[in-house]
């Protein structure tokens, strides 16, 4: 079922905002956030390109961002910056991102080619931003177990999904390992999230669907929407969201695909986790 029939070149980033219960999505290449509200579509366009957020309060986004981290006032439309994000490299650009449980964000950058070996995967946590996991193609799946004390991340042109613990405060203990290994399949790891029951569900590029993994990483189902490029899975109560893309499709492919590039839906699904909300440092 479409949600919402605007296409994206690069759809990415859905978030599901607790407060409001709305959803709010990016097309990356157009330099937008879009969402729906009770008078219909709504979207705001950027200067630079955007790619995901998390939500501080009812009102506010942190928005990351082409070379930064900055707070968006949803009401006024008036920006704030937060942090800089690899502002020094003009090559890269924000991709995937979510919160976590402990009020951190986790973002990816990458090279805007996507260039080998480009991008990283950071964590911006109370006032401090760290480079988590450098020399990262094409960011992804970055999501979180309900318990909080692991998390799932995956370089997409690496075909695996990567699961690392997590300390009490939300860092990284200990080495990244493999939890999913999708090569001999072919398949294409994208955006992820994890539902309240721990079931990891990922947006497979190319594949047309999103399919959960069970904790142990075995594939339990798939939902298929009548896109092929699926990009990132986001709940909504019970309902699954899903934002996909046209970018890489040629003309006959947007032909047989009419739908892609929109933002699908599926209810009915599994219960999601409730959206973490980031924390800011207070003001000094």
């Amino acid at each position: 079922m479409i949600f919402d029939s605007r296409p994206c070149e690069l759809g990415e980033g859905p978030l599901w905002h607790p407060l409001r219960d709305q959803l709010f999505w990016f097309d990356i290449l157009g330099r937008r956030l879009l969402t729906r509200d009770a008078d219909g579509p709504r979207d705001w366009v950027f200067p630079d390109m955007v790619s995901a957020a998390g939500w501080l309060d009812r009102d506010s986004l942190l928005i990351a961002s082409e070379r930064a981290l900055f707070r968006f006032d949803l009401v006024s439309g008036e920006s704030q910056p937060v942090a800089d994000l690899d502002a020094g490299n003009a090559k890269t650009r924000s991709n995937d991102g979510r919160a976590d449980p402990q009020g951190g964000f986790w973002i990816g950058t990458m090279g805007k080619r996507a260039e080998a070996g480009a991008g990283a995967i950071w964590r911006w946590f109370r006032g401090e931003l760290r480079c988590l996991f450098p020399r990262i193609t094409i960011p992804n799946a970055i999501c979180f177990a309900p318990d909080g004390r692991s998390a799932r991340f995956a370089d997409t042109v690496t075909g695996q999904v990567m699961r690392v613990a997590l300390d009490a405060e939300g860092w990284p203990s200990g080495r990244p390992e493999v939890f999913l290994d999708l090569t001999a399949e072919g398949l294409n790891p994208d955006g992820a999230v994890i539902d309240a029951a721990g079931v990891m569900w990922l947006a497979e590029w190319g594949a047309a669907r999103v399919s959960a993994y069970a904790p142990d990483g075995s594939r339990l189902r798939s939902i298929v929407f009548d896109a092929p490029h699926t990009s990132c899975p986001a709940f909504g109560g019970d309902t699954l969201y899903c934002t996909t893309a046209l970018q890489d499709m040629d003309a006959p492919a947007r032909a047989t695909y009419p739908a892609a590039g929109q933002t699908f839906m599926a209810k009915g699904i599994a219960r999601g986790q409730t959206e973490h909300r980031v924390i800011l440092p207070p003001a000094r």
